[in-house]
């Protein structure tokens, strides 16, 4: 994967996710920091984030490396019109690969094609979230492995690029995914037809109860505020696909819970306390698959 860059889950083969979730296991741990780089990482965030920052900026930093950091866009210049396409030439000249959130879907595409060090997806609005989805994936596979695999996908899968990008990467694996929202928020048709085209088993369910019983993994995700137009529409469905200890009657005991974070009050603060609670696991992954897929990158 050397100087590619990572924009989508639709480009990752399954030998790809194989691969760097392989060397990430090398990676995890406390004697897994190797440094050998002296490369430069640049953060290029339009939008807030925790995990996703700071997982990258850890990553390099434990290969060896070290980042440059836009900062917020109001102190950039962004603020004065700069277009997206010249700030990336710009930060070519600085750094040796480019991480870019934007809150415009196809903004990373768009990146990639003025520039010629990696340009990293870190999310694209609505769009996809490709290496949320190997950290996910990573978890998935210590937790409940990648075939013979049924999972189910609840909350909004109409926004959730996390959604998008982790439903593609599944048809790789021997998996039945069972995606669980409101109507208004069911998967965009665009995604439905990728994972047709590819074969994947796929049901569509507004309620979670009917399948619950039959998941090794539920991959829940929170109601995406910020991505609707109208906030009456936000305000119709927020608040209505959650789950608490009394939702889990019915679930396995092995079931692993999963979240990208942050999280509202789509999962009760009690389930943490109880051993099908792998988010918090999930976020830590962040750092070694990170490290892993920087390292193929650079």
């Amino acid at each position: 994967m050397r100087h590619d860059h990572v924009l989508t889950a639709k480009q990752f083969s399954r030998a790809d996710i194989e691969t760097i979730l392989d060397r990430a296991g090398d990676f995890d741990g406390p004697t897994g920091d190797t440094r050998h780089t002296d490369s430069l990482l640049g953060l290029l965030f339009f939008e807030p984030s925790t995990r996703t920052k700071m997982s990258f900026e850890t990553a390099i930093k434990r290969l060896g490396g070290d980042t440059i950091d836009m900062g917020s866009v109001d102190s950039s210049s962004v603020t004065k019109g700069e277009s997206l396409a010249d700030t990336v030439r710009v930060i070519e000249g600085y750094a040796d690969a480019i991480v870019l959130r934007h809150p415009k879907q196809g903004a990373a595409k768009m990146a990639s094609e003025f520039v010629d060090v990696p340009v990293v997806n870190a999310g694209d609005g609505a769009g996809h979230h490709p290496t949320q989805t190997l950290l996910d994936l990573y978890t998935i596979r210590e937790n409940a492995g990648l075939d013979d695999l049924t999972i189910g996908i609840m909350g909004d899968l109409k926004y959730g690029r996390t959604v998008h990008s982790l439903a593609q990467a599944l048809t790789n694996f021997e998996t039945t995914q069972h995606f669980v929202s409101p109507e208004s928020l069911a998967l965009p048709p665009e995604v439905r037809y990728d994972l047709d085209e590819a074969g994947a088993a796929v049901a569509e369910h507004t309620e979670l109860e009917g399948v619950l019983p039959d998941l090794d993994v539920l991959y829940v995700t929170r109601i995406q505020r910020e991505r609707f137009p109208d906030e009456n529409e936000y305000r119709a469905v927020a608040s209505e696909y959650g789950i608490d200890l009394r939702t889990l009657e019915d679930a396995t005991d092995d079931l692993s819970i999963m979240h990208p974070l942050p999280r509202v009050d789509e999962i009760d603060p009690a389930i943490d306390e109880t051993p099908h609670a792998t988010y918090f696991e999930q976020a830590h992954n962040g750092v070694p698959v990170r490290m892993a897929l920087l390292d193929s990158l650079l």
